[in-house]
This record gives C-alpha cells, sequence and structure tokens, in this order.
C-alpha cells in the first residue's frame, strides 16, 4: 500500500531553524565547534562573520567575553575548525574532520579550474613557463615549510620570483596585473596544500598569513559528496533540489546521485514544491539523526529505511526568539528558496546587486529587518515589518547583547547593502 508523501510547513521548518541552528534560547550552542557542525558550514569569505554568526548562537555562560577568542583558539592553536575554499568556490569554516569531505567533493573540481586557469594567465603572452612555474612553486612551499607561516609579501623575500607580474584577463574589460604570488598562493589553497593561518591586525582583518597545510585523506567524490548531502541534510532539510544544488554548486546530475545515494525522502512543502530530508526526519519535533552526522562518518545510510509517518500539522514548541544575524549568515545563505523566511519585498534593502545578503534581524524564524553599527559601533536596527512589542523588546535585548561583546570594534560588511549603509552613516 502506497504511503501518503509527508508534509512539512513553513511553521515546522521554522521551528527546525530554530532548534537546529542554535538560534532559540534554549537550544543556544556550547562551544563554536558545536555552531559550525550545526550549520555545516561558516561562511569565511568576510571574516567577521565567522565571529559574528558564532556570537549570535552561543549560549552567554559559553562565551562570557564574547566569541572571538574561543573562535581564534579553534582556528589557530587547536585546528578543529579550518577556513578552506569550499562550496560556490567561497571561502568557508567547517569542523577539522569534515575538511577532506569539503575537499573531495567540491574544492577539487574547483582547483583543477584554477589551476588551468592560472598556466594559461602566466603563460600569455610573457616569457614565463610552466616549468618556470613548477619550480618556483616548489621553493616557495619549501620556504613556507621554513618560515612556519608568512605572508604573501614575506615568502617573496624568500623566493624573489614571486614578484613577477603578469596580466590576468589580457583583453577583457576586467584586465589587471597581478603578482605571481598572489594567484598561486590562492591556487594552493584551494588544492589543499596551503591554509590560511592568523590574519594580519585583529579579528575582522582580511589579510592573512599563510602555512602548509597537513595533507587531507583523498576520498572518492561520489563519497564525499553523499557524506556532505547527508550533512547538509540534517542541519537544512527539508531542501530541495535546486537548494543543494545552489549551496554546493555541483552539477545537477551529482547532486541528484547524492540525494539517492543517502535515501533522501520525499516531502511536500507549503507551496507544494518537493523537498527532501534524512530517512526518518519527516516529523518537525524530531532532531535530525545526528548519530549518522559524526565528524568523519562517510557511510551512506540504508536505503532500505521504512517510510516515516506524516509529520504533523504543527510544528515542535519553540519559544520566541529574535536574533541579529551578520552578512552572509549560512542561516540567511542557506536555501536557493527563501520566501518561506524572507518577504520577497525586503529583498532589495538587504541583499546586495550580487546575490550577497547584508545584517538581518530575525524574530521567530522570519527576516523582519536588518541592522548596522553607527560610527561608534553601537548597533542600530530597523524593523521592514512590524512584529508587535514582544518582538522590540527581543530584538532590543540581542542588540544589547552585542553590543557588549564587540567591545567597540566596528565591523563593515564586506559586500555592503542598501539598508547597512543607510543605518551606519
Amino acid at each position: 500500500m502506497a504511503h501518503a508523501r509527508p508534509r512539512i510547513t513553513d511553521d515546522q521548518r521554522r521551528a527546525r531553524l530554530a532548534l537546529r541552528h542554535h538560534l532559540a534560547p534554549s537550544a543556544r550552542a556550547a562551544t563554536v565547534e558545536e555552531v559550525a557542525a550545526s550549520l555545516t558550514a561558516l561562511h569565511g569569505t568576510d571574516p567577521a562573520t565567522v565571529h559574528l554568526a558564532a556570537g549570535a548562537r552561543l549560549a552567554p555562560e559559553a562565551a562570557p567575553h564574547g566569541p572571538v577568542p574561543a573562535m581564534e583558539r579553534a582556528l589557530y592553536e587547536d585546528r578543529t575548525l579550518v577556513r578552506m575554499h569550499g562550496m560556490r568556490h567561497t571561502v568557508f569554516v567547517v569542523p577539522a574532520s569534515l575538511a577532506p569531505v569539503v575537499q573531495s567533493s567540491t574544492t577539487h573540481a574547483v582547483a583543477a579550474r584554477e589551476r588551468a586557469s592560472f598556466l594559461k594567465q602566466v603563460t600569455a603572452g610573457s616569457d614565463l613557463t610552466a616549468d618556470w612555474l613548477a619550480e618556483v612553486e616548489r621553493a616557495a612551499l619549501a620556504a613556507l615549510e621554513r618560515l612556519g607561516e608568512a605572508t604573501a609579501t614575506e615568502l617573496a623575500r624568500e623566493e624573489p620570483r614571486l614578484r613577477e607580474r603578469f596580466t590576468y584577463g589580457p583583453g577583457t574589460s576586467h584586465a589587471q596585473e597581478q603578482t605571481v604570488s598572489s594567484r598561486l598562493l590562492r591556487v594552493l589553497g584551494t588544492e589543499g596544500r596551503v591554509v590560511r593561518s592568523r590574519p594580519l591586525g585583529g579579528w575582522t582583518s582580511s589579510r592573512f598569513r599563510w602555512a602548509v597545510a597537513p595533507p587531507l585523506p583523498d576520498l572518492p567524490p561520489a563519497e564525499a559528496r553523499a557524506t556532505l548531502t547527508r550533512r547538509w541534510l540534517a542541519t537544512h532539510g527539508p531542501a530541495t533540489e535546486a537548494d543543494l544544488t545552489w549551496w554546493t554548486g555541483w552539477r545537477v546530475t551529482d547532486a541528484r546521485k547524492a540525494l539517492a545515494a543517502v535515501a533522501a525522502q520525499e516531502v511536500t512543502l507549503d507551496d507544494a514544491t518537493t523537498a527532501y530530508v534524512l530517512p526518518a526526519d519527516t516529523d518537525a519535533g524530531a532532531d535530525a539523526d545526528t548519530d549518522a552526522v559524526t565528524d568523519g562518518d562517510v557511510r551512506a545510510p540504508d536505503a532500505t529505511t521504512p517510510d516515516a509517518p506524516d509529520a504533523p500539522d504543527t510544528p515542535a514548541t519553540v519559544e520566541p526568539w529574535a536574533a541579529l544575524l551578520p552578512a552572509l549568515d549560512p542561516t540567511a545563505m542557506g536555501w536557493r528558496g527563501r520566501d518561506w523566511y524572507l518577504d520577497p519585498d525586503h529583498r532589495p534593502a538587504l541583499f546586495d546587486r550580487s546575490g550577497n545578503i547584508g545584517p538581518t534581524v530575525w524574530w521567530n524564524g522570519r527576516v523582519v529587518g536588518g541592522w548596522a553599527q553607527r560610527p561608534d559601533g553601537e548597533p542600530v536596527w530597523r524593523l521592514l515589518t512590524d512584529p508587535g512589542a514582544e518582538a522590540r523588546a527581543a530584538v532590543e535585548a540581542e542588540a544589547a547583547r552585542l553590543h557588549t561583546w564587540l567591545h567597540g570594534t566596528r565591523v563593515t560588511p564586506r559586500f555592503r547593502t542598501p539598508l547597512e549603509r543607510e543605518l551606519s552613516a
């Protein structure tokens, strides 16, 4: 007898988001590693996002002085978190044990394109050759090994040939002069052979030192894609095929094979769209099978998992919650289809022209406004819809909490949006 496809409502999705992304007060995380795992990956293109995203989700007692000390310890001392190129050719911070999964499922393909493009660009119209570049690369890695960590400038003092210049994109509107060092370190980073170390300056700096990366296990790509899909569905399900292909940057055929490999179950959303969850994860009040997505687990679930019962029509009980999330926050950027938590009329104010979301104000699983900082560092926010007095008080409390741990540090998003510019003026 055929089973009816389970239905998961938008209210149920918002309840999952509150609990699984550690946004409800009772669900706050105890460590930055827990925050990263609960989101699969933290956006790292803007270095400040990593710290701000963690700060919004950590329990107060877990980070009495804010998230920065704990995040720096995890990234640069314990190495439990790794900053690396990942999905959609974007920099992410991921749990260390997930790094080989991201590298094999996604970044290897990006790295191959990066190296081919670099070699073509550096040898076009110049005396530089592939053999010359290979020799410089070997010397640069040896120098970095000796130094322990170094900036591109410091590395070029050891290997002066890194200062050689070439034209990137000759004959195009975006042609520009670049040094071999800047492009080579980018290629080596995507290949997982070097890693970003401590930034120059404070935690908001986008200039990093580099270090030789420890070797990563090389996993079969299809197996790695299945593992990443399983992790992502546990933290973001239900999600559509379009959400998965957008978030990962994979081809549609690869995404479909990964969904099949984890025996993803079809569910129906409020807009009648077909989405996917892990087997037996159709109950909106249940946590995902965290045992199945522990760090380093590359096994696919049993494809014979029996059909789960229909999801309930009401969400799990979640207390009211507010959050001030940063630009490029992994929750706000977690799905391609966002209408269930973001009013389309608010997009022009909250996104830049390239589709990057700015700082957002949340109430009970919906984006209700945006925030920024005044020149003196004080957070200022504006609601784009009125969610009521309780929401305004909760947002005010979150703004005060943020202001306390920022200690006057001013954060300017790398990708600025109309509302953020207006509020910060």
